[in-house]
């Protein structure tokens, strides 16, 4: 080899080294754009800059490692939908299982979070980009929760959440033990819970008791709500369904099944193994919806009021005195709950006669017993048992019409043999 080889070698491997950087560049340069990530999970969409003014952040980390995405993903332009929509279609995945559909909703729509934020800085006269969180933990009522390692009775009177109108020790402990946004969960005490867990436990129960419905009682066990899968920010995730709406016009056979299970789902509810009365404070369509297998389901669970059977409490003569605070306004209703005694046993079967099963059972479909039953047990002028009694004998009616098809598989083969379908 002679004296100059050695320096020949380097100079030909600089000229190759840089030729395959130029490759590379030219194959970068010629990325096709609609491949490029166009979107961002900010932390306002989320409402992660709130937190922890928010329900929590268990889910988070999907988000951000795209085991979520929006319906319309993958698409050539990857960008986040509108901010100020309530309620976004989309699907969910982990490193086990396909993409599955999912729903991703807030607590309350934007806008009216923006409002409530507005209205707490102004609780203390600062400024509308005053930090909440800091006020809301200043707060008599939060620092009272810091403060106890149980959910009391008088930690939460004057909320506006339907399901604490009257509630029992029994009830706010299932709320603690059934909490999934703390990773220890399962005890009624709260000794596992930092101040921020607090923080969130007590603001979603001021904003939005939907989310905690779901975890307190579970689809998985039996109860007629969407899976729970977490949240994060202000922005929840539960199972995939399609509207309840979408079977309006449908064939009589399926809008039957409908209309039977939300009458037997109202009288579970009402009557069940645990003895509490979970009950409808009012009804619309956009409550309801379906699985893919024809189950019908409650994806809004904010009007649900619960009593305690076991330590129903007594009216008090003299009225409570008011424990309304800003807490009780963060859903933008400050409105003070009617007590538990004002509930009818018959009130849910009530409202869903008077809607949605009208949308379901059209006139042209009801033989005129049918529709002598309907009016009946949509008729606040009719006793408690008068209307109790014509919801079973509409529910006599419907059975017989109800489909038995491998499509509905939550209750096939068994429909196929058993009277009770």
């Amino acid at each position: 080899m002679t004296a100059g080889g050695p320096q020949r070698l380097l100079m030909e491997f600089g000229a190759l080294w840089w030729a395959l950087a130029g490759m590379v560049s030219l194959a970068a340069s010629a990325t096709p754009p609609s491949l490029k990530k166009e979107y961002s999970f900010g932390r306002s969409f989320l409402g992660l800059d709130k937190c922890n003014a928010c329900v929590g952040t268990s889910i988070c980390k999907k988000f951000f490692k795209e085991e979520i995405r929006f319906e319309k993903w993958p698409s050539p332009r990857l960008q986040l939908p509108p901010i100020n929509e309530s309620t976004y279609l989309g699907y969910c995945t982990d490193s086990t299982e396909s993409w599955r559909p999912a729903v991703l909703s807030r607590l309350i729509p934007h806008e009216l979070h923006e409002l409530s934020d507005r209205s707490i800085c102004e609780s203390v006269g600062r400024e509308p980009t005053c930090s909440i969180e800091a006020v809301l933990r200043a707060t008599p009522r939060f620092q009272s929760w810091a403060q106890s390692d149980l959910l009391l009775p008088h930690l939460v009177q004057g909320l506006a959440s339907p399901m604490l109108r009257c509630p029992s020790q029994r009830l706010l402990d299932r709320i603690v033990r059934r909490y999934t946004e703390v990773t220890d969960v399962g005890s009624i005490l709260m000794k596992h819970f930092s101040e921020r867990d607090k923080l969130r436990l007590l603001y979603t129960l001021a904003v939005n008791q939907h989310p905690l419905v779901l975890q307190m009682f579970p689809g998985t066990e039996g109860w007629p709500f969407p899976r729970y899968q977490g949240s994060c920010g202000r922005v929840i995730v539960h199972a995939g369904t399609r509207p309840l709406a979408d079977l309006f016009g449908g064939a009589l056979a399926t809008r039957a099944d409908a209309a039977y299970q939300l009458l037997h789902m109202a009288e579970s509810l009402r009557t069940n193994s645990l003895h509490f009365n979970l009950y409808y404070t009012h009804v619309a369509d956009d409550m309801f919806a379906t699985f893919e297998d024809g189950r019908v389901v409650i994806v809004d669970a904010s009007a649900i009021g619960i009593i305690d059977r076991l330590e129903e409490l007594p009216q008090k003569a003299e009225p409570e005195r008011d424990h309304t605070d800003i807490f009780s306004c963060l859903g933008l209703s400050c409105k003070r709950a009617l007590p538990c005694s004002s509930v009818r046993p018959s009130q849910s079967i009530m409202l869903l006669c008077q809607h949605p099963l009208p949308r379901l059972l059209l006139p042209q479909d009801l033989q005129g017993e049918a529709r002598h039953l309907l009016g009946i047990c949509a008729d606040p002028a009719q006793s408690d048992w008068s209307i109790l009694a014509a919801a079973s004998k509409l529910m006599d009616v419907l059975r017989p019409l109800r489909p038995c098809s491998p499509r509905l598989s939550y209750r096939y083969p068994e429909c196929t043999y058993s009277s009770q379908f």
